[in-house]
């Protein structure tokens, strides 16, 4: 294709208004009849309610906000103690009851004291903690929290039909 064989699309022309009744936006020229909308100069600012007060006015104004972020939950030092020489994730903190789901973000903060060995392996711990364990053998080691596994379309469809 050549530049000179190009084809563009002719610009639509713009619709004349008020040019009598057979012309489709005659007359009124689509404002309706009468009140502010018809006149001239007229422009709605947003949330605009017709004279009566705008929804925004009139929804009470309350302080802060509310976070959606999950809340990390805390497990501290002196819970460690009954895992003695072993390692302590989130899947074990969670079959001790310490924690509500596996797949929480966790935090170790300072909280008693530690006496064992312990092998620490969580998203956050404080400061604080980590120098605790550390000061009692132990090791720290900053892990991303568990991800739930996805499961795939074809094994959930598959599941309903065989159960």
């Amino acid at each position: 294709m050549k530049y000179h064989e190009l084809k563009t699309a002719k610009p639509k022309a713009k619709a004349r208004l008020g040019r009598g009744i057979a012309a489709g936006k005659g007359k009124t020229a689509g404002r309706g009849t009468k009140g502010q909308g018809a006149r001239a100069g007229y422009s709605k600012r947003p949330g605009f309610a017709g004279g009566s007060n705008p929804l925004m006015q009139k929804l009470p104004k309350l302080p802060g906000f509310k976070s959606h972020r999950p809340k990390a939950e805390n497990v501290y030092t002196s819970q460690l103690d009954q895992f003695a020489h072993k390692n302590v994730d989130a899947v074990t903190l969670f079959e001790a009851g310490l924690i509500s789901s596996p797949y929480v973000m966790v935090k170790l903060l300072v909280g008693g004291e530690v006496t064992k060995k312990v092998t620490v392996r969580l998203p956050k711990a404080s400061s604080a903690a980590i120098a605790a364990l550390e000061a009692a053998g132990g090791s720290f080691t900053s892990t991303p929290r568990l991800a739930r596994q996805k499961q795939l379309d074809k094994e959930k469809k598959t599941n309903k039909t065989a159960g």
